[in-house]
């Protein structure tokens, strides 16, 4: 990704991003990802699961610093678009608030002409995302206890949280 990014970023008219307390629905971000000009549209999908390292997960609460965490996703589109000239849509969603196993926490999908350059962009988007947006977790555990960590650490940690 490029350098930490700026107000002056503006996203492209034909993305769409938001961190929401709504529910993600994969049909609303799929419909935002189309277009007559694609040949691929790929869904990446972020859901909450049943445990972490082994431990029995029952829910995970998150939070994000929304203003910066928007700017990040700009960037993220701006570098994606950089990176393959080709992109036709950018759709980048994220959830906060607490939710239980088996919701989505996450949505990204890319849109253009070929799958090869979807399925590498979308990679390379929520992989950027999960590296540089402010966006926290709480993980709520079966014993009662819990436990806050920065989405970051889990790929540091190759956990892929």
């Amino acid at each position: 990704m490029s350098n930490i990014p700026t107000p002056a970023i503006k996203p492209n008219a034909e993305d769409s991003f938001a961190i929401t307390f709504a529910p993600l629905s994969l049909e609303e971000i799929y419909a935002k990802a189309n277009d007559s000009a694609n040949g691929a549209v790929v869904v990446m999908s972020g859901m909450v699961r049943h445990q972490t390292d082994g431990k029995p997960v029952v829910a995970l609460e998150y939070q994000a610093y929304e203003p910066m965490a928007l700017r990040v996703f700009y960037q993220i589109a701006a570098d994606v678009r950089s990176l393959w000239s080709d992109v036709n849509r950018v759709v980048i969603y994220h959830r906060v608030g607490r939710l239980r196993v088996g919701e989505i926490s996450v949505l990204v999908a890319v849109g253009c002409p070929h799958r090869s350059e979807a399925f590498a962009a979308c990679r390379y988007a929520i992989d950027t995302l999960k590296h540089h947006a402010p966006i926290w977790k709480k993980e709520h555990w079966t014993d009662g206890r819990s436990s806050w960590v920065s989405i970051g650490a889990c790929e540091q940690l190759k956990e892929g949280c």
